[in-house]
């Protein structure tokens, strides 16, 4: 055997025992947020919680606030061991990662405050909507969802994305205008292109179109600019373009609409069963929260399998409008070897590992479909 016989059969083994353990952690993940979410129904806790927090809380509209307070640091202490092994740890043990412990930990930070101001609209929503309208609740609360989603994919990129990243204008000119030349191509309008450093952080690499309206842009992290060829960045981001020319975007936000709608639908009508096993008198009942998060964990991991058949579907079309548009085959094959190799992917999955953990086509499944080009 050669030695780049050898290289490429090390690397595979590398790349199975990386992502097997994100597999197994996914899972384990999943599993123990729903026992502690057991447990605190089960225990009583969260009743007493919420009851405390509703007596020494005043108005009674803060008592949301202070209890999904609570509840995010107690979860976030408990997870604290998991999160920093498989985020941190994980990630340097396969030298996926040279982030310091200190920008680790304030990442984290940054990551869990905007988590809950997120999850808290949501809920402010949620309860607002169920107290003025409780019988529809279920479909006005999916409405507001389909809103939200298109407000938070305007704000990603000019208040998210710069919390953890820098961004900087390209430097280099004639990439720009090869990007906005295939932007035109393409009709589609962007704002600028702009480089973020990906490297302080991770050394996977990634590129993304980001936004709506007047706040798209392209977005290329510095360990794919300065590793990659124009002809590979280029069929990379046509693939980005053309799920904003397909509008795959707004296909996802509805598809995820109709899971929630979904979801929001059997809660409306079978949570009252749920209620009465751990004394609970209404879904309104603060105290109900951990059984409508259940509910969610229990649904996603049921509708995970469509959803990313979907999402697969969407991405094979991405890839082959992509390959239309620019005819860069050979590029768009060594830029699929070289993301595998560089952020260590599966790259032919069990049938069931893709069908739970696949949002995309694993990277074989797309070098052959652009071979057949």
């Amino acid at each position: 055997m050669n030695v780049g016989s050898q290289d490429h059969d090390s690397l595979l083994d590398k790349s199975k025992r990386y992502t097997c353990l994100k597999y197994c952690f996914a899972i384990i993940d999943t599993i123990y947020l729903l026992v502690l979410l057991l447990i605190f129904l089960v225990s009583g806790i969260s009743k007493i919680l919420a009851r405390d927090i509703s007596r020494f809380v005043s108005p009674n509209y803060l008592a949301v606030p202070g209890y999904l307070l609570v509840v995010y640091i107690a979860y976030w202490l408990l997870d604290f061991p998991f999160n920093f092994y498989r985020s941190f740890v994980v990630e340097h043990k396969f030298s996926l990662s040279n982030q310091k412990l200190s920008a680790w930990f304030l990442d984290q930070l940054k990551a869990g405050i905007i988590s809950y101001i997120i999850s808290l609209i949501l809920l402010e929503v949620f309860y607002y909507i169920l107290k003025h309208n409780p019988n529809t609740w279920w479909l006005s609360i999916s409405l507001f969802w389909i809103f939200f989603s298109l407000i938070l994919a305007r704000l990603v990129p000019v208040i998210i994305i710069p919390l953890f990243f820098k961004y900087k204008k390209f430097s280099d000119n004639t990439l720009r205008q090869r990007i906005i030349s295939l932007a035109d191509k393409m009709k589609i309008k962007i704002l600028d292109c702009f480089e973020i450093d990906f490297s302080k952080k991770t050394l996977k690499a990634n590129a993304a179109f980001v936004g709506w309206g007047q706040t798209k842009r392209v977005i290329l992290a510095d360990t794919l600019k300065d590793k990659y060829s124009y002809d590979e960045i280029e069929v990379i981001l046509a693939h980005e373009f053309a799920h904003y020319r397909l509008r795959h975007i707004l296909k996802l936000i509805l598809v995820n609409s109709i899971a929630i709608t979904l979801s929001l639908f059997l809660i409306f009508k079978t949570s009252s069963y749920f209620l009465n096993i751990f004394s609970l008198s209404s879904i309104s009942d603060i105290a109900a929260l951990p059984v409508i998060l259940i509910y969610f964990i229990i649904f996603g991991i049921i509708m995970q399998p469509f959803e990313n058949y979907i999402s697969r579907r969407l991405e094979k079309n991405a890839d082959t409008l992509a390959l239309k548009i620019t005819g860069l085959k050979e590029a768009f094959i060594s830029l699929m070897e070289k993301l595998s190799n560089q952020n260590l992917a599966d790259r032919n999955p069990h049938p069931i590992i893709k069908l739970f953990f696949f949002d995309h086509p694993p990277i074989d499944e797309r070098i052959r479909m652009a071979k057949s080009k």
